[in-house]
């Protein structure tokens, strides 16, 4: 009785044969393949959905490098102005010294000549923009001074955060300005339909 129990397992494997039932095979595949069809995609499509990403990526390049091109080419010389004279030296920009300094000066430049671009000058409201744009231009000649600067001696961290904070001061007076102007058109507003009424 002392016998092994692999050696018993072993003998009925080889001894049992397993045998499927008839067209189990083909019922297998049959479903297998309504489940799974095989249907190859056809490679036009493939070709297409490639050249879509192609044109799709090239169209996202150049807008982006056209618009870094064209980041401040409509500059209002009497709020912001860059250093470039051609009697001067060589003089360094904030710009100048890294490129995430340079996005930096491109952002606020552009937001702060956007932001001047919607302004609307009427009789109206002519004292109030007054004021803002003798603001906006003290802010510009102490932003000139910070170049002059940081010309002089070297590019700094409070140099460079005073020339920063000096673009987010002018972005922030546009905008409460643009607030400012568009209470005053509301409240005009509402005394013209308190006088209908």
């Amino acid at each position: 009785m002392a016998q092994d129990l692999r050696e018993l397992f072993e003998k009925e494997r080889e001894q049992a044969v397993h045998k499927m039932k008839d067209g189990y095979e083909n019922r297998f595949l049959s479903k297998l393949e309504m489940e799974m069809p095989t249907e190859k995609k056809s490679g036009s499509f493939l070709w297409l959905s490639i050249a879509a990403s192609v044109v799709v990526i090239l169209g996202l390049g150049i807008y982006y490098f056209s618009s870094i091109d064209n980041v401040g080419s409509n500059l209002n010389p009497t709020v912001v102005e860059n250093n470039t004279s051609k009697n001067e030296q060589q003089t360094i920009s904030l710009g100048d010294l890294s490129p995430d300094l340079k996005k930096i000066e491109s952002y606020y430049v552009t937001n702060i000549n956007l932001e001047l671009s919607d302004l609307e000058f009427t009789g109206d409201n002519k004292v109030v923009i007054d004021g803002y744009m003798e603001r906006l231009g003290e802010l510009d000649k102490e932003y000139n001074e910070l170049n002059i600067e940081l010309n002089k001696i070297g590019p700094n961290d409070q140099t460079i955060a005073a020339l920063v904070k000096n673009l987010q001061l002018r972005l922030q007076l546009l905008q409460k300005l643009k607030t400012k102007l568009n209470q005053l058109k509301s409240s005009k507003n509402e005394q013209k339909s308190s006088n209908i009424v």
